[in-house]
């Protein structure tokens, strides 16, 4: 979920660019971000147990912020399991807390330098979709 044009299309050209051939849903704010994964508003009669394999969530949404986002998706038994990464410009050591406090998987600043975003980026990619394994999958 990302409100700022430029950072969609920088982290949209460092997944391609590091060959991470998933796709990839774009929610401009909080409440496309919910009724999306929630098949809710505009995405009704989406398939809402089609969830992502990873959220990556900025804070600073419009609408309704990343926080509560997060929260809302962690207090639902069918988005609870979702690894959730923000990856997010601030640095305030309260969005660090309150991201974990609502159980975020992992808290990333987002670099300013191309060269180590596009790092970044590839060891998130690396990380979360090849060699975790989401909870559906590790069941037996």
């Amino acid at each position: 979920m990302e409100d700022n044009a430029d950072d969609e299309a920088l982290t949209l050209r460092a997944l391609a660019r590091n060959g991470i051939a998933n796709e990839v849903v774009v929610a401009r704010d909080g409440v496309e971000a919910l009724d999306y994964l929630f098949a809710t508003g505009a995405h009704t009669g989406r398939d809402g147990r089609q969830v992502p394999v990873l959220v990556l969530l900025d804070l600073k949404l419009p609408r309704i912020d990343g926080l509560e986002v997060l929260r809302r998706l962690r207090a639902d038994p069918r988005t609870a399991p979702l690894p959730v990464v923000v990856l997010t410009s601030s640095s305030e050591p309260t969005d660090v807390a309150g991201s974990y406090d609502q159980f975020a998987n992992s808290y990333i600043r987002k670099p300013v330098d191309f060269a180590e975003f596009m790092s970044v980026v590839r060891k998130l990619g690396l990380y979360w979709l090849i060699l975790n394994v989401p909870p559906s999958q590790g069941e037996d």
